[in-house]
C-alpha cells in the first residue's frame, strides 16, 4: 500500500479527454473532476440498515431545510498502485471497499486502447452482525460537454443482461474544435451494469440523490429525454445496488464508465476512429467485452502492478515505486491510440496544460522510457506522425518539427506559428534521432526506420553542423526563454549523431555508422572542454559560474556508447546533491524550479543508488506536502512544492528512466557494435 498523499488521485483515465481524479485526501471532500479541473462529478452513497452517508463526491447546496447532505462516510485508506486505486471506507459495522481500475495494460493495446474503466464496489460486514445494505452510484452529464450550459440527451438501453445508461451532447459534431482547457462534447458516455433484479437504474435529474436519501421511490427513467441544460438540470446517470443482507462475506457489484468518442483524431484531414475499433467492433460489444473479461483483466492488472512496483523498489526503493505508481496511469492517459490510413499505429500525445499541441516532439521524448520498458511498438508511433509531417510539402525547414497541430486536430505544426526564430531546430532533431536509436534497440521495427533514414540523416547532418555551439534558441525548457550556447543542448547534439550513427551500424552500413561515431565523439571531447567549470559545467559556453542539469547525457550510458568521461559525470551527480534544495534540484542557477523527470534522468546517471534515492527523493516530498492538488506537475518549485505549471502531461513517463537503465534494454547495441566508442 502506497504511503505517499498524492496531490490529485487517479480514477477513470484513458484518454485526453476521458480523464477524472480526484483532486483532496478524501473522496467525499470535492467533486471529482476532469484533469483540466472542471467537475465531472460522481457521487457515491450507502445506505447501511436505513441510515445514508456519502462515500464519493459531494451533493449540491439546496434551499430545502428539510434536507441535509448525508454525512462523509470515514476513509480508512487510499491506495495508488499504477492501474489501480483503491479506497476503504468503514461505517455502522460495514467496510466498503471502492477498486477504480483503468486496464491500461501496455501487453494488450487493445485492452489498453477500450475506453472502458471500471468502479468496484465490495461490502461486508466488520462486527459479526448482518447489515441491510444498498449501493448508489451515479455520473453527470458533465462528462460529455465542454461547457455546462451545453444540453444532452440521454438514453437507456437493455441488451444481452447489461444495462447501458447513455448520455450525449444534443448536437453531434465530432472534432469540432482544439484547444488545452477543452473537454469532448460529442459521442456517447455510458454507464453501464450487469442486469439483476437486485440492480436499477435511473436518469433524472440530480434531485434524484435527494429522493434516494429520504428513502422515497425513485422514478423510473423514460426511454429518451428532452435535450437538458447541464448547468440547469445537471442531468445524472444512476445505479442502486439493492444487495440485501451483508454478512462477513464479501459482496461484489460492478459498474463500467464507457466513452465511444466516434470519431476521435482529425489526422491530416483524415477523421480517424480510435483503435479499439479497428476490426469493427460495436459499442456494445466493447462494453460486453470489459464486463466479461473483468476478473482476468483483474488479476493481469495486479500481476503488472506488482512487476512495476517490484522493478521501482529494486532500482530505487519505495519512494521511487510510489513515482512509478503515480506517473503510469497519467503518461498513458496524455494520449490517444488510433491507425493511420495505411492501418500504422499512431500514439499521439496532448500537451496537457500547456498549449494543447499534438504529437509534440519534445514531449514525447521525455516520456518514451516507460514505454521503450514495455511497448516499443508505441514510441514508434510517436515517431510515424513526425516523419509523415516532415517528409511531405507543408514542413519548409531543414530540422524537424515540432509537432503536428493542436489536440484532436493534427494538420499541420501550430507551435509559434512556424516563425523559424520560434522553433527548436537542435532540440527536435536530437530528439527524434535518440528516440529512432532506442526504439530500434529496444525491439521497435527497424525496417520502418531505416525507410525514413534519408530524413534521419539529414537531420545528423543539421546537428553535426549546428549542434555542438548551439545559436541563440528555444530548447524543450522553452519556459526559460531563449539560450544560446546552451551546454546541455549541446549533449543532445552529440547523442543525436551518435544515434544515427547507431541506426546506421544496425542498418549494417559500417562506413558511415563509423564516421558519425567518429564525429560524435569529436564533438563530445570539445563539449567537455567548452563545458569544464572547475567540479561542474557550465549552463552555456563562456559562461563561468553558472550550471544545469545535463539529463541528456543519459543517453550516452544507455547505449553504452562512453563518448563523455566518467569523471566528468561523476562530478555532476556531486554537483546535483550539493544544490538540492527541499523539493529537488533545480534546472539550472538561474531560478528555483526544476524539471521533475529532468532530475529522474539526471540522478540515473549514477551508478550508485544512494546517490539516486538521495536526488529523487525530494520529489516525493514535493507530491506528498504541496499546497497544489493537482495530476504530476513535471514543473515544480524546489523551495516550496509549489506547481509552476504543467499537469497531466505524458512526460511523467519519463520516470521510469532509472528502471529502463537497470534493465539494459539499450546495452543490446554493445553486443553488435564495433563502432569507435560503442564497446
Amino acid at each position: 500500500m502506497s504511503a505517499i498523499r498524492p496531490p490529485a488521485v487517479p480514477l477513470v483515465t484513458v484518454d485526453p479527454y476521458f480523464s477524472v481524479w480526484s483532486q483532496a485526501d478524501r473522496l467525499t471532500d470535492d467533486f471529482t473532476r476532469h484533469w483540466t479541473g472542471q467537475r465531472h462529478a460522481m457521487t457515491g452513497l450507502i445506505r447501511i440498515d436505513g441510515m445514508v452517508e456519502r462515500f464519493a463526491g459531494l451533493v449540491e447546496p439546496n434551499a430545502e431545510r428539510y434536507y441535509t447532505e448525508p454525512q462523509a462516510m470515514e476513509q480508512k485508506s487510499v491506495s495508488v498502485s499504477p492501474l489501480s486505486t483503491v479506497y476503504t471506507f468503514q461505517s455502522a459495522g460495514i467496510e466498503l471497499t471502492v477498486r477504480f481500475t483503468s486496464p491500461l495494460l501496455l501487453n494488450d493495446l487493445d485492452v489498453l486502447s477500450r475506453p472502458a474503466s471500471y468502479v468496484a464496489f465490495e461490502v461486508r460486514s466488520t462486527d459479526g452482525e448482518e447489515h441491510e445494505v444498498q449501493i448508489y452510484f451515479d455520473v453527470t452529464g458533465e462528462w460529455c460537454v465542454d461547457q455546462s450550459k451545453q444540453a444532452v440527451i440521454s438514453k437507456k438501453q437493455e441488451t444481452d443482461g447489461l444495462i447501458s445508461l447513455q448520455i450525449a451532447h444534443e448536437t453531434q459534431e465530432p472534432v469540432n474544435g482544439s484547444g488545452d482547457d477543452h473537454r469532448i462534447d460529442w459521442g456517447y458516455f455510458y454507464l453501464n451494469a450487469e442486469k439483476s433484479d437486485q440492480v436499477s437504474s435511473y436518469i433524472a435529474p440530480a434531485h434524484i440523490r435527494k429522493n434516494f436519501v429520504r428513502n422515497e421511490k425513485l422514478a423510473e427513467s423514460p426511454a429518451q429525454t428532452e435535450a437538458q441544460v447541464v448547468s440547469d438540470v445537471q442531468p445524472v446517470m444512476a445505479l442502486v445496488y439493492n444487495i440485501g443482507s451483508v454478512g462477513s462475506v464479501t459482496e461484489k457489484r460492478l459498474a463500467v464508465l464507457a466513452y465511444d468518442d466516434v470519431i476521435a483524431i482529425e489526422y491530416f484531414g483524415e477523421k480517424l476512429q480510435a483503435y479499439w475499433k479497428r476490426n469493427g467492433q460495436s459499442t456494445q460489444e466493447m462494453i460486453a467485452a470489459a464486463f466479461s473479461e473483468y476478473e482476468s483483466l483483474l488479476e493481469r492488472c495486479a500481476a503488472f502492478d506488482k512487476q512495476i512496483i517490484a522493478e521501482g523498489e529494486q532500482s530505487g526503493g519505495s519512494r521511487y515505486a510510489d513515482l512509478l505508481a503515480l506517473s503510469y496511469r497519467q503518461a498513458i492517459a496524455a494520449h490517444k491510440l488510433v491507425l493511420d490510413t495505411e492501418g500504422e499505429i499512431l500514439f499521439l500525445s496532448k500537451e496537457c496544460y500547456s498549449n494543447g499541441c499534438m504529437a509534440t516532439v519534445d514531449v514525447s521524448y521525455p516520456s518514451v522510457p516507460m514505454f521503450l520498458l514495455y511497448a516499443p511498438e508505441l514510441v514508434e508511433g510517436m515517431i510515424r506522425p513526425i516523419l509523415k509531417y516532415a517528409e511531405s510539402d507543408a514542413w519548409t525547414f531543414e530540422f524537424a518539427p515540432h509537432d503536428i497541430g493542436q489536440y484532436p486536430i493534427g494538420n499541420g505544426q501550430v507551435y509559434s506559428e512556424n516563425q523559424r526564430e520560434g522553433q527548436m531546430p537542435v532540440e527536435e532533431c536530437g530528439n527524434m534521432l535518440c528516440m529512432a536509436a532506442s526504439v530500434a534497440l529496444a525491439g521497435g521495427n527497424r525496417d520502418y526506420l531505416f525507410s525514413h533514414i534519408d530524413i534521419l540523416g539529414e537531420w545528423a547532418d543539421y546537428l553535426t553542423e549546428f549542434g555542438l555551439d548551439p545559436e541563440n534558441q528555444l530548447c524543450t525548457d522553452d519556459f526559460a526563454g531563449h539560450l544560446a550556447r546552451n551546454a546541455n543542448l549541446s549533449v543532445k547534439a552529440v547523442m543525436g549523431v551518435a544515434s544515427y550513427s547507431i541506426l546506421k551500424k544496425l542498418q549494417g552500413d559500417e562506413e558511415t555508422a563509423s564516421r558519425y561515431m567518429a564525429k560524435a565523439k569529436e564533438m563530445a571531447v570539445q563539449w567537455e572542454q567548452l563545458a569544464a567549470d572547475g567540479d561542474h559545467t557550465k549552463l552555456a559556453f563562456g559562461s563561468e559560474g553558472t550550471w544545469s542539469l545535463k539529463y541528456n547525457l543519459i543517453w550516452d550510458v544507455l547505449f553504452g556508447t562512453e563518448l563523455f568521461s566518467k569523471e566528468m559525470i561523476d562530478n555532476e551527480i556531486s554537483w546535483y546533491k550539493k544544490m538540492s534544495n527541499d523539493y529537488g534540484t533545480p534546472l539550472d542557477n538561474r531560478a528555483n524550479y526544476t524539471k521533475n523527470d529532468w532530475l529522474v534522468w539526471s540522478a540515473a546517471l549514477s551508478d550508485n543508488r544512494n546517490d539516486f534515492e538521495e536526488l529523487v527523493s525530494p520529489i516525493w516530498d514535493m507530491l506528498n506536502e504541496t499546497e497544489d492538488r493537482v495530476q504530476f506537475s513535471d514543473w515544480t518549485d524546489t523551495v516550496t512544492a509549489r506547481q509552476i505549471g504543467f499537469q497531466h502531461r505524458t512526460v511523467v513517463g519519463g520516470i521510469f528512466m532509472k528502471v529502463l537503465k537497470d534493465k539494459g534494454v539499450m546495452k543490446a547495441f554493445q553486443a553488435v557494435s564495433s563502432v569507435n566508442g560503442g564497446k
